[in-house]
């Protein structure tokens, strides 16, 4: 698997029709792309932009039952799009026949080739939330976002663990469980805030966000 971080692109070795304008804008050029509804921040050229469907009944009811996944348009055409989300950094990966899980949230774009669904975590049941991801695999380039500067942790190192809104997405060869750092401090209000978190275990890689996610607006 091959990344590329925010603008540190040689413009030589650009990826073929994935490329990052800076560190938070992506530019595609490609006959056909699809990408997260609402995106597109601008285009050069003749495209079309047309709603993608769930690509089933069964991942419309994941979709309904769990929450998880990313509206999608289908991108055609010739010339540039750029595409963006709320200002947040972009992550590439290169997959080459293999995939990632990514939180619905994050995911930019990614080509048309590459297969999508949404998946249940292994090891993270009732006691993490019932967490689902949406799963990309195949061979092509993706596209996701992080709140926040992220780093990328070698979980065939050592241990990791992270917590469940700051894991963007991994390597889906990796076993994932729950850890619990639940001790009884934390029901009188002396516990460390962190009482759980994903354990990584396998070789591959965590993408990690510099935050827990984008705070949450109360309505009403």
């Amino acid at each position: 698997m091959r990344s590329s971080v925010f603008g540190n692109l040689d413009p030589q070795h650009a990826p073929p029709g994935f490329a990052l304008a800076n560190s938070k804008m992506l530019r595609v050029q490609l006959p056909e792309v699809l990408a997260r509804q609402g995106s597109m921040v601008a285009f050069q050229g003749q495209m079309s932009f047309d709603y993608e469907g769930s690509g089933g009944m069964g991942k419309l009811f994941k979709k309904v039952v769990t929450g998880e996944g990313v509206p999608l348009m289908r991108v055609r055409g010739q010339g540039s799009l750029y595409l963006a989300d709320n200002a947040d950094d972009i992550f590439l990966f290169y997959l080459e026949d293999e995939g990632i899980t990514v939180n619905g949230r994050n995911l930019l774009a990614f080509e048309p080739q590459l297969k999508w669904d949404i998946n249940r975590v292994q090891g993270a049941g009732v006691a993490a939330g019932g967490l689902f991801n949406t799963t990309v695999t195949g061979t092509g380039w993706v596209a996701v976002t992080a709140h926040g500067t992220p780093i990328t942790l070698d979980a065939g190192q050592v241990p990791t663990f992270a917590d469940g809104q700051s894991a963007v997405c991994w390597s889906a060869s990796l076993q994932v469980g729950v850890n619990r750092t639940f001790k009884a401090g934390a029901i009188i209000g002396r516990g460390s805030g962190e009482a759980m978190q994903l354990a990584f275990q396998g070789q591959g890689f965590v993408l990690i966000q510099a935050s827990e996610g984008p705070p949450v607006v109360q309505t009403g």
